[in-house]
């Protein structure tokens, strides 16, 4: 294999300088960033209840050359809370430590910290605190679940005490160091937000009606805050251009008259699209830089430094933005969890070795489930204290025995090139001639074709590693491996799409004729497409997998029907923020989708549905079904290997490790995790009895 570490020290550099614009300090206000990357605030599930955890993820970022790191948007008040989102508090000087920690880690690595104060006000439902939230206007809150609670419109002394809350919470975030503090109007996720749009403002006194009052509420906060850091923070203003309603909610021209009324007044712009949805599509939706239309005109209105973000993955269009005056700063939020590294190695010329973000929001699942924050492409995210990974670095080896990895999809390819890098011997075999297992196959569905950045980082890092030896069309027996003298073998054969219709709802085989047409995933996913419809596609799995098949037969011109139990189309995609994206896409393609229908039996040109509440049975015309249900491992190889356990010692095997899908069909994430924690956990010693597999924190007990 070629090895990509020995190319000549010019082309490095000369690479290297070509984005020199990139690394050049930037002055906010009264700090100076030491080049133009910018971790914009992004959620991360861990929040208050992670605290040593989410510093360590901000800290490696910091390492990897991220300029201006910042935190989530932080609640400065208890009466208006956020839950079931875990973010960050500032509700006290309690929770001053947690956040100087993180300052502290950041500063560690000369990186700039900021802060995003918020108050959710209308967004924020107050679970916890049970306070009765504030708004503009009397309205229903503005969640993500259609809470039952509505928000009361504020009156002068609300008003005044929030302003007084804000500033209490700026003295708290100077006190911990931070070196920007935010004013947040941006999302449709805030309270300043919703003073400017008249979509939540139907004020007639001087915070309402006219461009100039509905924005008077910031500026004060901007006055207040700038006064209160002195000149030693800088304060950023983040606000959304366009709500994509039209004249409907805030829009560019209408948001650039507000910028115009106080150009210079804040240290920096961070400019966005509201809401959070538009902001960070994902890729199936949105491509690198799409938000550029609506933040092109920003850098004309100020004197001040502009950050904005676009899923920015390339090099070459950053130094493009900077150069034509659009943006001073490339903010990501992504593109940083994905590579914390990637300032670094833009500025080391080793744009090869990047991780490029997919846009598949997996990340933003973990704000969406209160868990952790995780990532296709870099396994190492919410780890790196918990676990002690790093996304850059790897213990050396502990042993000279080699391995044995079967199957190069996303665990195989994750475990062998991590494995290569501690310095092992490996070898990879895969059944195919192709590697990347199921994301080769999905890049190449309608709209996914990022996904292949899985399969293609890993292949790059494995062409400069001579300790990883790959070999195709390599379907290997129990037989063959018992021959092949390796002591420890990994099963990462992936899994195949059931076509038997059991899944969420049925539990066991339902009806299917001898005679009908039945399709898997696993079958559109290897070029076996239905020729004729009408077709129905059986969604009871909820996640991509349905819509984007029913997208693509849609396409190709077949009738196709939708049907599913759940409330809509492709519902876990809520907690990915494109479930309305797709279900209007499948709309614009002509799909019926039915919802709240149970696939029960399949004849030989119908298919038999009910309705899950009722049980109404109705006939669909069918003359194929694409069954999205369940999947089953591939573990044929796994088990046959177990079977002869007996004969491992005389064939020199210490252990067989089934990983990824081939244990559990899961996330591509979770089987890339799963490659990860192999090679991370080989040659370690077994855990105590009874001890975790990670660190926690755990609540301290007031007296």
């Amino acid at each position: 294999m070629p090895d990509l570490k020995s190319a000549a020290p010019s082309a490095a550099l000369a690479e290297t300088s070509r984005y020199d614009i990139l690394f050049e300090p930037v002055a906010i206000g009264p700090v100076v960033a030491r080049n133009r990357f910018y971790q914009v605030p992004h959620c991360n599930g861990m929040g208050y209840r992670d605290p040593t955890a989410l510093a360590h993820m901000r800290g490696v970022k910091a390492e990897g050359g991220w300029a201006v790191v910042c935190t989530e948007q932080v609640e400065f008040h208890h009466s208006s809370d956020i839950t079931p989102f875990i973010e960050l508090r500032l509700w006290d000087d309690r929770d001053i430590p947690a956040l100087a920690r993180m300052v502290d880690n950041i500063h560690e690595h000369g990186s700039l910290a900021g802060i995003e104060l918020a108050y959710n006000g209308m967004n924020g439902p107050n679970l916890y605190s049970r306070e009765v939230p504030m708004g503009p206007s009397h309205l229903p809150v503005a969640t993500f679940t259609y809470d039952p609670v509505q928000a009361r419109r504020m009156d002068k002394d609300d008003i005044r005490n929030l302003r007084k809350w804000h500033l209490a919470a700026v003295r708290r975030a100077k006190a911990a160091g931070f070196d920007l503090v935010y004013v947040y109007a941006a999302h449709a996720l805030g309270f300043l937000h919703h003073f400017l749009s008249r979509r939540y403002n139907d004020r007639t006194d001087e915070y309402g009606g006219s461009l100039e009052n509905r924005t008077r509420l910031l500026r004060e906060i901007i006055m207040e805050t700038k006064d209160a850091v002195g000149d030693t923070c800088a304060v950023p203003c983040r606000i959304s251009v366009d709500e994509l309603l039209g004249e409907e909610g805030l829009y560019r021209e209408e948001v650039e008259d507000m910028i115009g009324l106080m150009a210079d007044l804040p240290d920096l712009w961070d400019v966005t699209l509201a809401g959070w949805e538009n902001d960070s599509r994902t890729s199936r939706f949105g491509e690198e830089g799409e938000q550029e239309p609506f933040i092109s005109g920003i850098r004309r209105l100020t004197a001040k430094p502009v950050v904005g973000v676009g899923r920015y993955t390339s090099p070459d269009r950053m130094v493009s933005l900077v150069k034509r005056g659009i943006l001073d700063m490339i903010g990501c939020a992504r593109p940083s969890i994905a590579d914390p590294f990637l300032p670094n190695k833009i500025r080391e010329g080793r744009l090869e070795d990047i991780r490029e973000c997919i846009g598949c929001n997996i990340c933003v699942s973990g704000d969406f489930t209160q868990s952790p924050i995780r990532c296709t492409q870099n396994p190492t995210m919410a780890e790196e204290w918990r676990k002690g990974w790093h996304p850059e670095r790897i213990r050396a080896r502990t042993s000279e025995k080699p391995v044995l990895i079967v199957g190069a999809g996303p665990a195989g390819l994750e475990a062998a090139q991590a494995l290569g890098k501690r310095g092992y011997e490996v070898s990879l075999a895969e059944a195919g001639t192709e590697l990347g297992g199921r994301v080769a196959k999905e890049a190449r569905l309608p709209g996914l074709s990022a996904w292949g950045r899985v399969a293609e980082y890993r292949k790059g890092q494995l062409h400069k590693l001579p300790n990883v030896s790959v070999y195709f069309d390599s379907r290997l027996d129990a037989e063959t491996i018992l021959g092949f003298e390796a002591p420890r073998i990994v099963i990462a054969t992936g899994a195949t799409w059931r076509s038997d219709g059991v899944g969420h709802r049925h539990t066991r085989p339902i009806p299917i004729a001898a005679d009908a047409k039945i399709f898997s995933p696993t079958d559109i996913l290897n070029g076996r497409l239905p020729v004729s419809g009408p077709v129905v596609v059986w969604d009871d799995d909820h996640y991509y997998m349905a819509g984007v098949i029913a997208e693509l037969l849609a396409a190709k011109g077949l009738d196709v029907s939708y049907v599913t139990p759940a409330s809509e189309a492709s519902t876990w995609t809520r907690a990915t923020m494109e479930q309305h994206f797709i279900q209007k896409r499948l709309l614009e393609k002509g799909v019926h989708i039915a919802t709240f229908r149970s696939l029960d039996a399949i004849a030989a040109d119908t298919a038999r549905t009910s309705c899950v509440f009722t049980g109404r049975i109705e006939e669909m015309e069918a003359a194929s079904v694409v069954l999205v249900t369940g999947r089953l491992p591939e573990e044929r190889l796994y088990l046959d290997l177990l079977a002869r356990r007996d004969d491992w010692a005389d064939a020199g095997i210490e252990n067989v490790t089934a990983i990824g899908d081939a244990l559990a069909p899961a996330t591509i994430a979770h089987a890339v995790y799963a490659g990860r924690r192999y090679a991370e956990e080989l040659d370690e010693p077994p855990l105590p009895e009874g001890a975790l597999p990670f660190r926690r924190e755990i609540a301290e007990l007031t007296p």
